[in-house]
């Protein structure tokens, strides 16, 4: 099992840049596929990006593709998600997830079995 803790949400004019923090503790870090999802208020969670346990392969939602990178640092058991060129679109609560159901990313959330709390991102025009 793993614990996941978000950090690095606030808030940010549009075309601003902010890094998400994720910290796992636990089971071996490097073991699982992570994901990040975000929810807009009134809106379902949808898939942000991901990246593989396996290879390190990523793949990102069109709307932040080229904006928005993932990353890990096995050695310090952290998930990154650096956004640049922040949109008012961006706004919303940020998960973290993972799962070693998967060895490649997956856009599915019901396909990743811990979550973190989130951290909130709102940006302003």
């Amino acid at each position: 099992q793993v614990q996941l803790v978000e950090s690095g949400g606030g808030y940010m004019q549009a075309g601003g840049s902010l890094r998400l923090s994720c910290a796992a503790s636990g089971r071996t870090f490097s073991s699982y596929t992570m994901g990040w999802f975000r929810q807009a208020p009134g809106k379902e969670r949808e898939f942000v990006a991901a990246l593989s346990r396996i290879g390190g392969s990523t793949s990102y939602a069109d709307a932040v593709k080229g904006r928005f990178t993932i990353s890990r640092d096995n050695a310090k058991n952290t998930l990154y998600l650096q956004m640049n060129n922040l949109k008012p679109g961006d706004t919303g609560v940020y998960y973290c997830a993972a799962t070693t159901r998967r060895s490649y990313g997956s856009s599915r959330s019901f396909e990743y079995d811990y979550w973190g709390q989130g951290t909130q991102v709102t940006v302003s025009s």
